[in-house]
Protein backbone atom coordinates (compact mmCIF):
# COMPACT_ATOMS: atom_id res chain seq x y z
CA UNK A 1 0.00 0.00 0.00
CA UNK A 2 1.22 3.65 -0.75
CA UNK A 3 2.70 5.60 2.07
CA UNK A 4 0.25 8.07 3.48
CA UNK A 5 1.93 11.51 3.81
CA UNK A 6 0.51 13.53 6.56
CA UNK A 7 0.32 17.36 6.02
CA UNK A 8 2.13 18.91 8.88
CA UNK A 9 0.45 21.37 11.57
CA UNK A 10 0.98 25.08 10.54
CA UNK A 11 2.92 26.43 13.40
CA UNK A 12 0.58 28.90 15.56
CA UNK A 13 3.63 30.11 17.47
CA UNK A 14 5.59 32.83 16.69
CA UNK A 15 9.06 32.06 15.37
CA UNK A 16 11.71 33.24 17.70
CA UNK A 17 13.94 34.98 15.59
CA UNK A 18 17.42 34.99 16.79
CA UNK A 19 20.58 37.01 16.09
CA UNK A 20 22.21 34.51 13.27
CA UNK A 21 19.49 34.71 10.98
CA UNK A 22 20.22 38.04 10.66
CA UNK A 23 21.48 38.60 7.34
CA UNK A 24 22.46 42.10 5.88
CA UNK A 25 20.72 40.29 2.58
CA UNK A 26 17.56 40.99 3.93
CA UNK A 27 18.28 44.30 5.31
CA UNK A 28 20.33 44.47 8.75
CA UNK A 29 23.44 45.68 8.57
CA UNK A 30 26.78 43.93 9.41
CA UNK A 31 26.88 42.23 12.31
CA UNK A 32 30.54 44.12 12.64
CA UNK A 33 28.37 47.50 12.09
CA UNK A 34 25.81 46.83 14.82
CA UNK A 35 26.50 47.90 17.91
CA UNK A 36 23.74 48.39 20.89
CA UNK A 37 21.71 49.92 17.82
CA UNK A 38 20.92 47.84 14.92
CA UNK A 39 19.27 49.91 12.27
CA UNK A 40 17.06 47.61 9.32
CA UNK A 41 14.99 48.42 6.37
CA UNK A 42 13.39 46.30 4.01
CA UNK A 43 10.64 46.22 1.10
CA UNK A 44 7.61 44.02 0.62
CA UNK A 45 6.93 40.80 -0.03
CA UNK A 46 10.20 39.68 1.96
CA UNK A 47 10.99 36.60 4.03
CA UNK A 48 11.07 39.29 7.01
CA UNK A 49 7.24 39.94 7.11
CA UNK A 50 6.15 37.04 9.36
CA UNK A 51 4.44 35.93 12.74
CA UNK A 52 7.56 36.63 15.10
CA UNK A 53 8.90 38.08 18.00
CA UNK A 54 12.39 38.52 19.33
CA UNK A 55 14.51 40.12 22.28
CA UNK A 56 14.75 43.30 21.32
CA UNK A 57 12.58 45.90 21.64
CA UNK A 58 11.50 47.06 17.93
CA UNK A 59 10.38 50.73 16.76
CA UNK A 60 8.92 49.94 13.38
CA UNK A 61 7.88 52.73 10.60
CA UNK A 62 5.64 52.29 7.73
CA UNK A 63 6.63 54.22 5.25
CA UNK A 64 4.76 52.46 2.12
CA UNK A 65 1.32 50.41 1.43
CA UNK A 66 -1.42 49.55 4.00
CA UNK A 67 -2.74 46.21 5.34
CA UNK A 68 -3.12 44.43 8.72
CA UNK A 69 -1.24 44.42 11.34
CA UNK A 70 -0.78 42.29 14.25
CA UNK A 71 0.78 43.03 17.44
CA UNK A 72 0.37 40.33 20.15
CA UNK A 73 -3.05 39.77 20.34
CA UNK A 74 -3.86 43.18 18.76
CA UNK A 75 -5.61 43.03 15.33
CA UNK A 76 -5.46 46.54 13.04
CA UNK A 77 -5.26 48.55 10.38
CA UNK A 78 -1.53 50.32 9.02
CA UNK A 79 -0.97 52.84 6.70
CA UNK A 80 1.99 54.97 5.57
CA UNK A 81 3.44 57.01 8.84
CA UNK A 82 1.98 54.81 11.47
CA UNK A 83 4.97 54.65 14.09
CA UNK A 84 4.96 51.12 16.41
CA UNK A 85 7.58 50.29 19.49
CA UNK A 86 7.31 46.35 20.47
CA UNK A 87 8.71 45.12 23.79
CA UNK A 88 11.49 42.29 24.26
CA UNK A 89 9.20 38.36 23.26
CA UNK A 90 6.08 40.50 21.81
CA UNK A 91 4.94 38.86 18.58
CA UNK A 92 4.20 40.98 15.90
CA UNK A 93 3.54 40.83 11.74
CA UNK A 94 2.90 43.90 9.23
CA UNK A 95 0.91 42.07 6.02
CA UNK A 96 0.57 45.03 2.85
CA UNK A 97 -2.43 43.84 0.94
CA UNK A 98 -2.21 46.73 -1.65
CA UNK A 99 1.57 46.12 -2.80
CA UNK A 100 1.86 46.16 -6.89
CA UNK A 101 2.98 43.06 -8.59
CA UNK A 102 6.67 43.96 -8.65
CA UNK A 103 6.79 44.82 -4.34
CA UNK A 104 7.59 47.47 -2.41
CA UNK A 105 11.49 48.44 -2.05
CA UNK A 106 11.10 50.24 0.99
CA UNK A 107 8.20 49.40 3.67
CA UNK A 108 10.00 49.51 6.97
CA UNK A 109 13.06 51.43 8.52
CA UNK A 110 12.92 49.66 11.60
CA UNK A 111 15.58 49.98 14.86
CA UNK A 112 16.04 47.43 17.60
CA UNK A 113 17.63 47.69 20.78
CA UNK A 114 18.10 45.31 23.73
CA UNK A 115 16.61 45.74 26.98
CA UNK A 116 19.83 44.83 29.50
CA UNK A 117 22.34 47.22 28.24
CA UNK A 118 19.97 50.52 28.50
CA UNK A 119 18.56 49.60 32.22
CA UNK A 120 22.05 48.95 33.43
CA UNK A 121 23.02 52.55 31.84
CA UNK A 122 19.97 53.99 33.18
CA UNK A 123 20.70 52.96 36.79
CA UNK A 124 23.58 54.85 36.90
CA UNK A 125 22.58 58.24 34.48
CA UNK A 126 19.62 59.60 35.87
CA UNK A 127 18.90 61.09 32.31
CA UNK A 128 18.24 58.26 30.99
CA UNK A 129 15.87 57.19 33.56
CA UNK A 130 13.09 59.58 31.69
CA UNK A 131 12.58 56.43 28.88
CA UNK A 132 12.40 54.17 31.17
CA UNK A 133 8.49 54.13 31.64
CA UNK A 134 8.81 54.24 27.56
CA UNK A 135 10.05 50.58 27.58
CA UNK A 136 7.47 49.70 30.55
CA UNK A 137 4.65 50.52 28.00
CA UNK A 138 6.57 48.88 25.42
CA UNK A 139 5.49 45.35 26.46
CA UNK A 140 1.96 45.77 25.35
CA UNK A 141 3.25 47.12 22.20
CA UNK A 142 2.85 51.54 21.61
CA UNK A 143 1.34 53.20 18.86
CA UNK A 144 2.65 56.58 18.14
CA UNK A 145 0.05 59.09 15.96
CA UNK A 146 1.16 62.35 13.72
CA UNK A 147 5.12 61.36 13.82
CA UNK A 148 5.90 60.25 10.58
CA UNK A 149 8.04 63.11 8.89
CA UNK A 150 9.83 63.22 12.72
CA UNK A 151 10.42 59.62 12.77
CA UNK A 152 11.41 59.50 9.15
CA UNK A 153 14.25 62.30 9.95
CA UNK A 154 15.09 60.29 13.24
CA UNK A 155 15.72 57.09 11.37
CA UNK A 156 17.79 58.13 8.96
CA UNK A 157 20.21 60.03 11.12
CA UNK A 158 20.40 57.31 13.52
CA UNK A 159 21.36 55.13 10.52
CA UNK A 160 24.11 57.96 8.92
CA UNK A 161 25.83 57.88 12.41
CA UNK A 162 28.12 55.62 14.01
CA UNK A 163 29.70 55.43 18.06
CA UNK A 164 28.49 57.53 20.03
CA UNK A 165 27.13 59.49 17.78
CA UNK A 166 24.41 57.04 16.78
CA UNK A 167 23.78 56.77 20.24
CA UNK A 168 22.81 60.51 20.76
CA UNK A 169 20.79 60.41 17.88
CA UNK A 170 18.62 57.73 19.45
CA UNK A 171 18.33 59.23 22.50
CA UNK A 172 16.87 62.21 20.82
CA UNK A 173 14.57 60.22 19.48
CA UNK A 174 13.76 57.98 22.56
CA UNK A 175 13.78 61.30 24.65
CA UNK A 176 10.72 62.40 22.09
CA UNK A 177 8.97 59.50 22.13
CA UNK A 178 9.12 59.64 25.71
CA UNK A 179 7.17 62.88 25.58
CA UNK A 180 4.92 62.03 23.56
CA UNK A 181 1.16 62.05 24.73
CA UNK A 182 -0.38 61.11 21.59
CA UNK A 183 -0.23 57.36 21.41
CA UNK A 184 -2.20 54.39 22.48
CA UNK A 185 -1.13 50.59 23.77
CA UNK A 186 -1.88 47.85 21.34
CA UNK A 187 -2.17 44.80 22.90
CA UNK A 188 -3.30 45.15 26.93
CA UNK A 189 -5.06 47.36 29.25
CA UNK A 190 -3.21 50.46 29.17
CA UNK A 191 -0.25 51.34 32.05
CA UNK A 192 -0.27 55.21 32.03
CA UNK A 193 1.68 54.91 35.51
CA UNK A 194 4.96 57.22 34.97
CA UNK A 195 4.69 59.23 38.46
CA UNK A 196 7.37 57.15 40.37
CA UNK A 197 10.02 54.33 40.22
CA UNK A 198 8.00 52.77 43.43
CA UNK A 199 4.84 53.09 41.61
CA UNK A 200 5.81 51.42 38.40
CA UNK A 201 7.25 48.94 40.63
CA UNK A 202 3.97 48.35 42.46
CA UNK A 203 2.05 48.36 39.53
CA UNK A 204 4.49 45.61 38.26
CA UNK A 205 3.56 43.53 40.93
CA UNK A 206 -0.27 44.28 40.89
CA UNK A 207 0.05 43.35 37.26
CA UNK A 208 2.17 39.99 37.27
CA UNK A 209 -0.32 38.79 40.58
CA UNK A 210 -3.79 39.49 38.17
CA UNK A 211 -1.95 37.09 35.51
CA UNK A 212 -0.57 34.13 37.10
CA UNK A 213 -3.91 33.70 39.07
CA UNK A 214 -6.38 34.20 36.01
CA UNK A 215 -8.18 31.31 37.18
CA UNK A 216 -8.55 31.78 41.02
CA UNK A 217 -11.26 34.68 42.08
CA UNK A 218 -9.67 38.09 42.61
CA UNK A 219 -10.44 40.52 45.32
CA UNK A 220 -10.22 44.22 45.40
CA UNK A 221 -10.36 43.88 49.22
CA UNK A 222 -7.79 40.83 49.03
CA UNK A 223 -5.23 42.47 47.24
CA UNK A 224 -5.49 46.14 48.98
CA UNK A 225 -5.45 44.66 52.68
CA UNK A 226 -1.96 43.20 51.13
CA UNK A 227 -0.22 46.45 50.16
CA UNK A 228 -1.15 48.12 53.21
CA UNK A 229 -4.00 50.40 51.38
CA UNK A 230 -7.85 50.80 52.41
CA UNK A 231 -10.02 49.70 49.52
CA UNK A 232 -10.85 52.98 48.74
CA UNK A 233 -7.65 54.21 48.62
CA UNK A 234 -6.68 50.93 46.48
CA UNK A 235 -9.44 51.83 43.94
CA UNK A 236 -7.78 55.38 43.31
CA UNK A 237 -4.81 54.19 43.04
CA UNK A 238 -5.44 51.36 40.33
CA UNK A 239 -7.31 53.65 38.45
CA UNK A 240 -4.66 55.96 38.22
CA UNK A 241 -2.19 53.60 37.70
CA UNK A 242 -3.69 51.63 34.79
CA UNK A 243 -7.02 54.30 33.91
CA UNK A 244 -9.34 51.24 34.76
CA UNK A 245 -11.26 50.12 37.42
CA UNK A 246 -10.42 46.65 38.94
CA UNK A 247 -12.76 45.02 38.07
CA UNK A 248 -12.30 46.30 34.24
CA UNK A 249 -8.87 45.69 34.23
CA UNK A 250 -9.51 42.05 35.55
CA UNK A 251 -11.85 41.19 32.76
CA UNK A 252 -9.28 43.51 30.13
CA UNK A 253 -6.59 40.73 31.18
CA UNK A 254 -8.26 38.00 31.43
CA UNK A 255 -9.93 38.71 27.72
CA UNK A 256 -6.16 39.09 27.00
CA UNK A 257 -5.07 36.20 27.84
CA UNK A 258 -8.11 34.51 25.71
CA UNK A 259 -7.12 36.06 22.62
CA UNK A 260 -3.69 34.52 23.26
CA UNK A 261 -5.05 30.97 23.51
CA UNK A 262 -7.31 31.99 20.64
CA UNK A 263 -4.39 32.21 18.42
CA UNK A 264 -1.90 29.83 19.86
CA UNK A 265 -4.00 26.87 20.50
CA UNK A 266 -6.78 24.89 19.43
CA UNK A 267 -8.67 24.25 22.63
CA UNK A 268 -12.19 25.24 22.32
CA UNK A 269 -13.67 28.19 23.18
CA UNK A 270 -15.64 27.07 25.89
CA UNK A 271 -12.42 26.00 27.70
CA UNK A 272 -11.10 28.73 26.89
CA UNK A 273 -13.24 31.28 28.83
CA UNK A 274 -13.10 28.59 31.79
CA UNK A 275 -9.36 28.79 31.96
CA UNK A 276 -9.02 32.39 31.96
CA UNK A 277 -11.50 32.73 34.89
CA UNK A 278 -14.69 33.38 33.52
CA UNK A 279 -17.71 31.26 35.49
CA UNK A 280 -19.62 31.59 32.14
CA UNK A 281 -20.02 31.70 28.70
CA UNK A 282 -22.31 34.66 28.31
CA UNK A 283 -20.53 36.83 30.73
CA UNK A 284 -17.14 36.04 28.67
CA UNK A 285 -18.73 36.41 25.04
CA UNK A 286 -20.12 39.67 26.43
CA UNK A 287 -17.23 41.03 27.92
CA UNK A 288 -15.20 39.95 24.91
CA UNK A 289 -17.17 41.49 22.40
CA UNK A 290 -16.95 44.50 24.57
CA UNK A 291 -12.87 45.01 25.05
CA UNK A 292 -12.31 43.58 21.27
CA UNK A 293 -15.15 44.26 19.17
CA UNK A 294 -15.98 41.15 18.05
CA UNK A 295 -16.78 37.68 19.09
CA UNK A 296 -14.46 35.10 20.16
CA UNK A 297 -15.16 32.56 17.02
CA UNK A 298 -14.62 35.60 14.91
CA UNK A 299 -11.83 37.03 16.54
CA UNK A 300 -10.43 33.21 16.26
CA UNK A 301 -10.79 33.51 12.29
CA UNK A 302 -9.39 36.51 12.00
CA UNK A 303 -6.00 35.85 13.72
CA UNK A 304 -5.35 33.21 11.25
CA UNK A 305 -4.60 36.26 8.94
CA UNK A 306 -1.26 36.87 10.86
CA UNK A 307 0.37 34.05 8.85
CA UNK A 308 -0.81 36.36 5.63
CA UNK A 309 -2.59 33.28 4.33
CA UNK A 310 -5.61 35.39 4.19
Amino acid sequence: MPTTIQALPRRIQPELEHACSRSPELGYEPSENAGFIRCLSHGFPTPLARWHCHDEYELHLITASSGKVFVGDWIGQFQPGQLVLTGPRLPHNWISMDVPEAGVPERDLVVQFPHEPFAAAADGIPELREVMPLLERARHGIEFFGLQAQATAHWRRVKERQGLARFGAFCDWMGELSRCSDYRLLSSAPLRSEDSDLELAQVDVLVSRITEQLGAPLSAADLAHEMGMTESRFSRFFRRATGNTFTDFVNRVRVNRACQLLQESDRTITLIAYEVGFNNMANFNRRFLDIKGVTPSEYRKRSAGRFGLK
